[in-house]
């Protein structure tokens, strides 16, 4: 494929300038399209939203609502755009992306950058009556004195803008963030989130490290605070005894095959907490069909890739999706909703 061979030469660039490149091709529509329908077995939904397929792009590629649509005719069943702070930061200083090849993995310590609120909302405004189902990453500034004020600042500008948001709480990079987990910092911040009303889905998207025991207390407050469901997960600060790559010991979150187990794991997990209701969007990992449906099977309803387009090309969103509906319809199953926790 075309395009998977310029991704490969892409790769020649250091990995923001590679990034960066892929998409200014992509806003000069030179991305892939996909011309056919997805098959009907591929067909779900995801807290109401209905889905061609439950392959979504996870956020932070492209961080400043560009070229979602762009994503989308590549065949993304979802594309979440992001993160977005209330102002623009540059984020951590660089080089902040290292390639682990060897591992098939990334660690990132980029910090939220982004052109902030302002002309995030410009462009989605630009893409409205547009089809196509588009979430927003709700992060906070790194000087934030509130943050709990950045989120709801950022929802409640962009309520009416997205198909679906997610109060991201789990970056490695903002120093402080990951607090925001712990159950009286969640509350808090899921009642101020909830108080602004957003008739579009909102998500939580937890870190890889937290304990299995932590996901009673989550789960709960999710579901009094009436949010619709949780991503599992962001990326991880453990470093795995089987990475081999001289860039293990860059800081900042590991992504990829690496963090695999532990984010399906998790899963498990949160769907045996919250039952068959919750929506869950699995990420980590998600390399090839294989993982895509071991993630389905163990609870997921959706799952998301990036770290696996660094390596693998846009291509295997395609391969993830032919692969998934024929492990569908050899074990049976007449949609991806049957498969959901069939583990």
């Amino acid at each position: 494929m075309i395009h998977d061979l310029a991704t490969r030469l892409l790769y020649g660039f250091e990995p923001e300038t590679s990034h960066r490149l892929g998409l200014l091709g992509l806003k000069a529509g030179l991305g892939p399209r996909q011309l056919r329908r997805d098959p009907a077995i591929l067909k779900t939904s995801l807290a109401g939203l209905d889905l061609p397929n439950p392959v979504g792009l996870a956020a932070g590629f492209d961080k400043n609502a560009e070229a979602p649509d762009a994503l989308l005719a590549a065949g993304f069943g979802l594309v979440e755009c992001g993160a977005v702070t209330p102002r623009a930061q540059d984020g951590k200083p660089k080089p902040r992306i290292f390639r682990l090849a060897e591992d098939r993995a990334v660690i990132n310590r980029m910090g939220f950058p982004n052109q902030g609120l302002d002309l995030f909302r410009s462009r989605l405004q630009a893409r409205m009556g547009r089809s196509g189902v588009v979430g927003v990453n709700l992060g906070a500034n790194l000087d934030s004195e509130d943050r709990v004020s950045d989120y709801v600042t950022c929802l409640r500008e962009l309520q009416d803008l997205a198909q679906f948001f997610t109060v991201n709480v789990s970056s490695p990079n903002t120093p402080g963030l990951r607090t925001l987990q712990s159950s009286g910092a969640l509350d808090d911040l899921l009642s101020a989130v909830a108080a602004v009303g957003a008739k579009a889905p909102v998500f939580l998207k937890i870190a890889p490290d937290i304990d299995d025991a932590e996901a009673d207390v989550m789960v709960a407050a999710i579901t009094r605070h009436k949010l619709d469901g949780i991503i599992i997960s962001n990326t991880s600060i453990t470093r795995p005894e089987s990475l081999v790559s001289d860039k293990m010991g860059e800081g900042g979150g590991l992504s990829g095959p690496p963090i695999f187990a532990r984010s399906t794991e998790l899963v498990r997990v949160f769907r045996k907490a919250a039952g068959p209701e919750m929506a869950i969007i699995g990420v980590g990992g998600v390399a090839c069909a294989d993982t895509a449906y071991a993630k389905i099977r163990a609870g997921a309803n959706a799952i998301q890739v990036y770290t696996g387009l660094v390596y693998e090309g846009p291509g295997l969103v395609q391969r993830i999706k032919r692969g998934l509906a024929e492990r569908l319809q050899v074990d049976g199953f007449a949609s991806v909703a049957e498969a959901v926790g069939a583990e």
